[in-house]
C-alpha cells in the first residue's frame, strides 16, 4: 500500500488566551477567521490564518474536558508555541490501513465538524476526519493527518488576503539536540520524506508544494536567528514558522508600524516569540515550489 501522508497540509500553535493570541495576529497584519467553535466535548475554539495551499491555526482550550485533557497537560508543561502539524491525507480510514502495512504505529481515527462563521454572515459547516501517529512515532511535538471533508467551507477567498504580503508556510524549524536522529524519525511520516544534512540544519522534504521541517542545534540556530531568544517558545515542540511573502518589504512594513522591531536573517527577517504567543514568526521571499523542493 503507498503510503497515504502527501506533506503538510497546517499547523497550530496552542494558546494560554485564544483572544489575545488573535490579537497578537491581527496587529501583525494577518487576516484571521471569525471565531470557531467546536463542540461541547472537545471544549476548544479557534482561529484560522488561511494561505491558498496551507494554513496556520491559533488554538485554545475554552474548559477541561476528557477529549482535551492530554493538550491541557501538553500546555501546561511545554507552554504555549507552535505544537502540531497536520498533514495532508486524502482517506484517513484507508490511511490507517496503509500505515499498519508500512510498520508505522498510527491511533484511531476521529471525525468531528463544526460551525464556520462566514465574513459576510451566516454559517457553513466544516468537516474532519483526523488520524494521529502514535506518540513514538513522532520525535516532538504533535504530527497527525487531516482529511477535509468540506474544504470550500475552510479556504474561504476573503481569509487568503493578508495586509503582511504572508503568502504560505515555508517552513518549520525546531531546535533540537538530536537532529539527525529525529530526522530519520519524521521522514517516515511522509511518502516523500527526505533527509538533508548540510553543515547550517537537518531538513526533511516532506512533498511537492509542501512545506519542509528543519531541525537545528542550538548553534545553528544562533547562527540562523542571531538576536532571537527562542526560550519564550515551546519546549520539546518546535520553535519558529517560517511564512512566504509576496511582498517582503510589505510584511516588514506591516511589522515596523506595530512598532516591533523586527530581526534580519538571510531569508528575510524574524519576529520574536513574544509578539506571536510563543512562535517565532520568520518571513522570507517568495520561492516557486520547484525552488523549494530544491533548496
Amino acid at each position: 500500500m503507498p503510503h497515504p501522508s502527501l506533506g503538510i497540509d497546517h499547523c497550530f500553535a496552542l494558546v494560554h488566551d485564544l483572544e489575545t493570541a488573535a490579537a497578537q495576529y491581527r496587529k501583525l497584519g494577518f487576516t484571521l477567521s471569525p471565531r470557531g467553535e467546536h463542540s461541547a466535548e472537545k471544549g476548544s475554539a479557534n482561529y484560522t490564518i488561511m494561505f491558498p495551499n496551507d494554513y496556520f491555526e491559533l488554538l485554545g482550550l475554552t474548559a477541561r474536558t476528557p477529549l482535551n485533557s492530554s493538550r491541557a497537560e501538553i500546555l501546561q508543561k511545554q507552554g504555549e508555541g507552535l505544537h502540531a502539524i497536520a498533514c495532508r491525507i486524502k482517506d484517513a480510514a484507508a490511511g490507517a490501513e496503509a500505515l499498519k502495512a508500512l510498520g508505522i504505529s498510527a491511533g484511531k481515527t476521529g471525525s468531528f465538524e463544526r460551525p464556520v462563521p462566514l465574513p459576510g454572515g451566516g454559517t457553513a459547516r466544516a468537516a474532519f476526519t483526523t488520524l494521529p501517529f502514535a506518540p513514538a512515532e513522532v520525535p516532538r511535538g504533535i504530527v497527525f493527518m487531516c482529511e477535509h471533508h468540506t474544504p470550500d467551507s475552510v479556504w474561504l477567498p476573503e481569509l487568503i488576503d493578508h495586509p503582511n504580503g504572508a503568502s504560505g508556510l515555508s517552513a518549520i524549524v525546531a531546535l533540537s539536540d538530536a537532529p539527525v536522529h529525529e530526522a530519520a524519525q519524521f521522514a517516515r511520516l511522509w511518502a516523500e520524506g527526505r533527509v538533508t544534512t548540510t553543515a547550517e540544519e537537518t531538513r526533511i522534504d516532506t512533498g511537492p508544494a509542501s512545506a519542509p521541517v528543519i531541525l537545528m542545534t542550538p548553534a545553528q540556530m544562533a547562527q540562523a536567528y542571531p538576536g532571537v531568544d527562542a526560550t519564550g517558545t515551546a519546549e520539546g515542540a518546535f520553535t519558529v514558522l517560517r511564512l512566504s511573502s509576496d511582498a517582503l518589504e510589505q510584511s516588514r512594513a506591516a511589522v515596523e508600524a506595530t512598532g516591533i522591531r523586527p530581526i534580519p536573517t538571510a531569508r528575510g527577517f524574524a519576529i520574536p516569540a513574544e509578539y506571536a504567543s510563543g512562535v517565532v514568526l520568520e518571513f522570507c521571499a517568495k520561492a516557486s515550489d520547484a525552488e523549494r523542493s530544491r533548496s
